[in-house]
């Protein structure tokens, strides 16, 4: 090309290439379309973007058009070194008329063999990001006579600010997708720390029996059902058997079959077509899709409607399901673990659960057992969350006082570890002392101290609850010394005495050991 481009041809190469750098995410990819573009509507040849490496002081070339790797490579110029390396140090654009005629130009990619017996010019403009020359940007064109590349340096230059915003919008993303993918893998590695069984808060029986059957099932693909009443740790359990099987690094779907009504369920696991449905403007991948490779947790399986049985069944007998308003069979690689507080023999009996159903899902039960069967635990699992809520909301309370213990232990817990959670969660917010004090407890669990009447606590249980805190917690800093604890309490010694013998307190039980006393 020999004479200047019309503002037209300009103009609609401004545009493709416009288009091509909004679109892309891969910088390499998105800067060689613009170069072809350069060379076919306005027959600049050779485009070449090089970037500065600001670590090793030197230019390398980053895209060029119709260069072999080899030559790309040989493509490397320090800061004023040839055309490409005084555009940088100059921060200005650079024409070369007659590329044979200049002694700075390098050719140091040896890719113009072909072309040195022609006259060529060569334009390079620089690359800036705010105040920094990034890189370059340059082209071959024919020999013009006088010289007059100014429309082709116009839009290098606008192109070169294209290409600026381009590579920090790219790695802006790249950055942030890094970011994502660190954060995803930490929380990965979190979680899997997290639902370790050993990480499971128990000394009972009982439990260390759920965790050996949960050691036992966990790399296995059989499907699991968790039983037991509501907040004994159903999804706690659910989560230790994915997080300890080799689905780890797979998707953990959860999925609570009586919190959505039966159509939006059906949808919501298998998914659905186009025009399935009324409202269906698209499509969606189900839980099964999404779980792909993981495990789906079916929570609150005994709620789930007869209709819905029939579909799961084929599900969990072949591992195949099809999305609403498709004919296609997918198959599915996902591990099944249910759970439920139902009674589900009886549900079976009762015809309200289907008995095929019931003995696909109840190939491996485990039997989570409630609060009040393991009270070894409630100790363990109140100072837990009570290390918890201190991390959470940066409280230092430091223990749980005995009569507070008392009640814990006492109470039978009918919602179980949820509830006793939401009881030291509770008692932490109104807390403003070091430790948790019976008063600081729930109205219902200060009633479980009392006798087995079943009128509420009244005021005057709720000050001798708080007497006897009081005289415990003077006994224990006298190490059962009863003057000293009446000083303690600026109380008098028969007033101390009184309250001791109608709660029915032994003070030798806070008194010093004998080889500690003497030491």
């Amino acid at each position: 090309m020999n004479k200047k481009p019309s503002k037209t041809l300009t103009m609609t190469c401004l545009y493709e290439i416009t288009k091509v750098l909004a679109l892309s995410t891969d910088l390499r990819d998105c800067l060689k379309r613009s170069m072809s573009i350069l060379a076919a509507f306005m027959g600049l040849k050779n485009g070449t973007v090089t970037i500065f490496n600001p670590v090793s002081g030197q230019l390398a070339i980053e895209v060029a058009h119709d260069m072999t790797a080899e030559a790309r490579r040989r493509g490397v110029y320090k800061v004023g070194e040839g055309i490409t390396g005084r555009v940088v140090a100059s921060g200005r654009p650079m024409i070369v008329p007659d590329i044979n005629e200049e002694p700075m130009f390098l050719n140091r990619t040896r890719s113009r063999g072909a072309v040195a017996s022609k006259l060529m010019s060569f334009l390079c403009v620089p690359i800036r990001y705010d105040k920094n020359i990034i890189g370059t940007l340059s082209v071959d064109c024919e020999y013009r006579e006088g010289g007059n590349f100014e429309e082709e340096i116009r839009l290098l230059t606008v192109l070169s600010g294209l290409f600026a915003q381009t590579v920090t919008r790219i790695q802006a993303v790249n950055e942030e997708r890094d970011k994502l993918r660190h954060e995803n893998s930490k929380l990965k590695l979190e979680l899997s720390e997290k639902y370790q069984i050993d990480s499971i808060v128990s000394k009972s029986s009982r439990m260390q029996e759920v965790m050996e059957m949960i050691h036992r099932v966990a790399d296995s693909n059989a499907t699991v059902l968790l039983r037991g009443e509501s907040g004994t740790g159903k999804t706690l359990a659910a989560k230790a058997i994915h997080y300890n099987s080799k689905r780890a690094g797979k998707p953990f779907i959860v999925v609570n079959c009586s919190a959505l009504p039966e159509t939006l369920l059906e949808s919501e696991l298998f998914g659905y077509e186009r025009g399935a449905f009324t409202g269906a403007l698209g499509t969606k991948k189900g839980r099964f899709e999404v779980a792909e490779g993981g495990t789906l947790f079916l929570d609150e399986i005994g709620d789930l409607a007869m209709n819905l049985q029939v579909k799961l069944l084929n599900v969990v007998q072949e591992r195949e399901f099809q999305r609403l308003g498709s004919t296609r069979t997918r198959k599915c690689d996902v591990r099944l673990i249910a759970a439920t507080n139902k009674d589900l023999e009886q549900a079976v009996a009762d015809g309200s659960f289907r008995e095929d159903f019931y003995y696909r899902l109840n190939v491996f039960p485990i039997y989570l057992p409630p609060l009040r069967k393991r009270p070894t635990d409630i100790l363990l699992l109140a100072e837990s969350f009570m290390h918890k809520f201190n991390q959470e909301n940066d409280t230092r309370i430091e223990r749980i006082t005995t009569p507070a213990i008392d009640l814990l232990t006492l109470y039978h817990w009918p919602g179980n570890v949820r509830e006793l959670q939401n009881c030291i969660e509770r008692a932490m917010l109104i807390c403003d002392e070091d430790s948790i004090k019976s008063y600081h407890l729930p109205p219902s669990l200060q009633s479980s101290g009392m006798s087995a009447s079943k009128n509420p606590l009244s005021f005057s249980a709720a000050v001798e609850n708080f007497e006897r805190e009081l005289l415990i917690e003077a006994l224990k800093e006298c190490y059962g010394n009863q003057t000293k604890a009446a000083k303690y309490l600026d109380s008098s010694l028969r007033v101390i005495n009184y309250k001791i013998g109608k709660y029915g307190l032994d003070c030798s039980k806070f008194k010093l050991p004998r080889h500690t006393r003497h030491k």
